[in-house]
């Protein structure tokens, strides 16, 4: 894969370490199943056999330093909707506020290394240069309240479909 310009790309010991515009990024190789080379501006991943676990560690470390490119050139977002009357998102600091229909309101707290917004207030944007924290972290806020398959109220992904259940009025009419 091609190293865009502005990001440099290390090989260390057993570590390929990403710099870019955004941050920067390690990550610990297998060198004894695969071998990372940097060649002519290209990150080559080259596997040490044909054995089912190398072919496997092969695609995952190339997929892993490709993610890690785009990460530091370009970053990561993953955006959620919170759907249902009086729900609502405000942010305070590094701190996310989220009035879900609970008794108390909940406070999410965003680790090192993501940021995370409020578009009026029912959208998060959760940002970052690592692709699996990001994810992580929109895993956790959706966790909180997942939609529910009655009314669809909760905190979903953006764009994504939730089925509705009929509920009792639907079990009437199938007798």
């Amino acid at each position: 894969m091609a190293v865009p310009s502005g990001v440099n790309v290390t090989l260390a010991d057993d570590a390929v370490t990403v710099k870019g515009p955004k941050g920067e990024l390690r990550h610990s190789i297998l060198s004894s199943i695969v071998a990372v080379k940097l060649e002519d501006g290209k990150v080559v991943v080259e596997r040490k056999g044909e054995a089912r676990t190398h072919r496997a560690a092969h695609g995952l470390t190339r997929t892993l330093i490709a993610n890690m490119v785009e990460g530091v050139s370009k970053g990561y977002r993953k955006s959620l909707e919170i759907q249902g009357v009086g729900f609502r998102a405000a942010k305070s600091g590094e701190r996310l506020n989220l009035s879900l229909g609970f008794s108390h309101p909940v406070v999410y707290e965003a680790p090192k290394g993501i940021a995370l917004s409020v578009e009026g207030q029912n959208k998060i944007h959760v940002d970052g240069i690592d692709k699996q924290a990001v994810g992580q972290v929109a895993a956790e806020i959706r966790g909180l309240r997942p939609p529910e398959p009655y009314k669809g109220k909760g905190i979903r992904y953006a764009g994504e479909v939730v089925r509705k259940k009929l509920g009792k009025a639907g079990k009437a009419g199938k007798k």
